[in-house]
Parts: C-alpha cells; sequence; structure tokens
C-alpha cells in the first residue's frame, strides 16, 4: 500500500553563498564534534578546511573521513562508523554529492540503531533515528542530501542496496550554488540528467500526487533551459543556482512519489561495474520511459510541455515521442554517451543484470510491471 506522506528535512537552506548562515544554525543544535563525511577529492580543494575552521570558531569540533568513494559501499560506512565511535562524534556533516551523503547516511543510521548497514536493505527497516545529520550539497543533480534514499553497495554480492527509510532523512539540508562553480563538465551533465531521471519517474509514478506533480515539471523545465549552460559555462552563476534549485525539487517529488525502472536498472550498472550512476541513468531514461508510454503517454507528453516543446497539435502518443526525443537531445548537448556498449557494459551480463533490477524495483512505483524478458529488452535496446 502507498502511504499518502510528504518526506522533506525539517530545515533546508538555499542559494548563492548561503554556507555561513547554515554553520550559523548549526550552532543552535548545540552539538559538540562532528564526524565530516567527504571524499578525497573534494578535501583536497580546501572546502572541508574551511568548514572545519568555520565550525571551531563556534565551538564545534570535528574529525574528518574522506574515505567516501563513488559508489559507496558496505566497507566506507564500517570504516566512517569506527572513526565516528573512536572520536565519540554527536552528529554527522556530509559534504559533496550523492556518494557522501549516501555513505553518511549509512554511518548515521547504523550508529544509533546498531548491527550492520545491510540489516537495513528494504523499506522503514530501522527502529531509531539516526545520528543527526547536516548535509552540505556541492553537485546538482542526486538530491540524497534531502531524501529518505540511501543507495549503498554491496561489495560481496556486486549489487546496489536501496534503503528506504524516514529515518535517515537529514536533519538539515544545504544548497549553496557557490560550492557547486568548480564543478567539471562532465560531473554537470550526469548529476543534471540523474536529476532530470528523478523528476521524470516521479512524475510517471503510481504514487504520483498533486504536489509532487508541481515539484516534479517545474524541475523538468528549469532543468531543460539551465542544464546546457551550466555544462558549458561552469561559472554563471544564474544556471548554478537554477540546476541547485531544479535538482531540489526533483528530490522533493521522488522523495515522496518514489523512483522505477531507470533506477532499479541503473543500480545494478553501478554496483557490477561501479559506473557513475548519472550517466546510466541518462542512457536508460529515454529506453524506459518508451516503454512506460503503452500506459504513462499522457503524461510524458506533459513532460515533453515542460521540457519546451510545443504539444499543443500533438496526440498523447506523439506528445511521449516528442519527450523521448527531447530527452535524447538534451543528453547529446551535454555529451552523454550513447549507449551502455561507450561503458563497457557486456550483453553476456544482461540476463543476471535484468534479475536483480527486477529484485530493486521490489517497492518501487513504475506505472506498468514488466518482466524478465522485457527488462532484457530495455537492457539490449540500451546498447
Amino acid at each position: 500500500m502507498i502511504m499518502p506522506a510528504f518526506y522533506i528535512p525539517a530545515i533546508n537552506i538555499l542559494g548563492m553563498n548561503t554556507l555561513a548562515e547554515a554553520l550559523e544554525t548549526m550552532v543552535s543544535f548545540n552539538f559538540k564534534k562532528a564526524l565530516i563525511v567527504c571524499g578525497t577529492t573534494l578535501n583536497k580543494q580546501g572546502i572541508v578546511d574551511r568548514i572545519q575552521a568555520d565550525l571551531q570558531q563556534k565551538g564545534i569540533a570535528s574529525v574528518v573521513y574522506n574515505g567516501s568513494r563513488p559508489n559507496p559501499g558496505v566497507k566506507s560506512v564500517n570504516a566512517g562508523l569506527a572513526v565516528l565511535r573512536e572520536h565519540q562524534c554527536d552528529c554527522v556533516i556530509s559534504i559533496g554529492g550523492g556518494s557522501p551523503h549516501d555513505c553518511a547516511k549509512g554511518i548515521a543510521l547504523v550508529a544509533t540503531n546498531g548491527g550492520d548497514i545491510r540489516d537495513y536493505e528494504g523499506i522503514d527497516r530501522s527502529t531509531k533515528p539516526q545520528l543527526p545529520l547536516i548535509a552540505i550539497n556541492t553537485t546538482a543533480g542526486t538530491a540524497s542530501e534531502m531524501t529518505r534514499f540511501s543507495i549503498i553497495t554491496d561489495e560481496e554480492r556486486h549489487i546496489k542496496m536501496a534503503i528506504v527509510d524516514k529515518h535517515v532523512t537529514p536533519l538539515l539540508s544545504v544548497n549553496d550554488p557557490a560550492l557547486m562553480m568548480g564543478m567539471p563538465a562532465s560531473l554537470t551533465a550526469a548529476t543534471g540528467m540523474d536529476a532530470l531521471t528523478h523528476a521524470i519517474e516521479a512524475y510517471v509514478s503510481i504514487a504520483a500526487t498533486p504536489i509532487t506533480d508541481a515539484c516534479a515539471l517545474k524541475a523538468i523545465a528549469m532543468i531543460a533551459e539551465h542544464l546546457a549552460v551550466a555544462v558549458a559555462d561552469g561559472r554563471n552563476e544564474t544556471a548554478r543556482e537554477a540546476m541547485a534549485y531544479a535538482q531540489f525539487l526533483a528530490g522533493m517529488a521522488f522523495n515522496n512519489a518514489s523512483l522505477g525502472y531507470v533506477h532499479a536498472m541503473a543500480h545494478q550498472l553501478g554496483g557490477f561495474y561501479d559506473l557513475p550512476h548519472g550517466v546510466c541513468n541518462a542512457i536508460l531514461l529515454p529506453h524506459v520511459q518508451a516503454f512506460n508510454s503503452k500506459v504513462a503517454a499522457g503524461r510524458l507528453r506533459d513532460c515533453a510541455q515542460a521540457m519546451g516543446v510545443d504539444t499543443r497539435l500533438l496526440n498523447d502518443e506523439q506528445g511521449a515521442q516528442a519527450c523521448l526525443d527531447a530527452i535524447r537531445k538534451l543528453a547529446r548537448q551535454v555529451d552523454i554517451p550513447t549507449g551502455l556498449r561507450d561503458l563497457h557494459v557486456k550483453e553476456e551480463d544482461i540476463p543476471l543484470l535484468a534479475t536483480n533490477a527486477l529484485k530493486d524495483a521490489c517497492g518501487l512505483t513504475n506505472p506498468i510491471q514488466a518482466t524478465h524478458d522485457e527488462i532484457m529488452a530495455i537492457y539490449h535496446s540500451a546498447m
């Protein structure tokens, strides 16, 4: 049964140069010592040092765990948890994109609930709120800084676990586009297409509501207008700020309407081949929506209109095809690979990928249910 609930962090700070305001807000929580979770690249850029210094001035000590990596795994969560316990931290701060946010969620959840992060695979498996988490975002795509989703790779099974739990929702999310200005073009493109996927999957979801519809359509329109600009000129403040808001809106949509087969299938590619999540989503998106158009053509026509297509003279089926064309056009504009073969995905692995994708799809809200053969066919069409 799909519950009519709406999840979002208690406090969300958005806008250019708002990091200082966010750190000031942290003071009111009376935290004493924070575990900062980040990746090695971000740590080298000096952003983490700056935040540590600001926190210290405000009376909050911190220790850095920079072992988060793309597609964070069980090992990363366990290593970060050991640092947190050693230093007796009372909160967690994640800095970066989806990977450190997801890793931090895993650490914070196990810190209060015990056991192993694998115990929480599925929907609402925890019994206690996680350790307070402040998620400072530096990319515009995953929306992990504000969702109840944490995607952790189980290295032993070579799969991505979907942990969907109200208790992993951060206490405070921060989206300061000033922190996103240095994002490389390839990452801007991948995360932006990830956000587009979130919005479209939420809009065609069987759990969509008027609230999630409004968020999704606005996100689609803003991404269609601003993503290519942000990729071409990473210093464009208008485009960066628009993408920060767009990915947040897309997060509001899918956090409450859930996702579909694009993500179920992309998770397998990420877990099996350690591929970039946003790129996998971007390649799969038009192929999955072609499958969904059998029952969701009218909704996809709405998405085409949000992307700037004049749909006034198009019927639903024509509008759905226009949506697929618009997705592919945007992907080409931002230099997304054209097929999974470009990512070295192997045809012989598709049966196993499809099996795991169907397992991952349990609890997701795709508008039409697929068979194993249909999932395989979608993978093959995306090659």
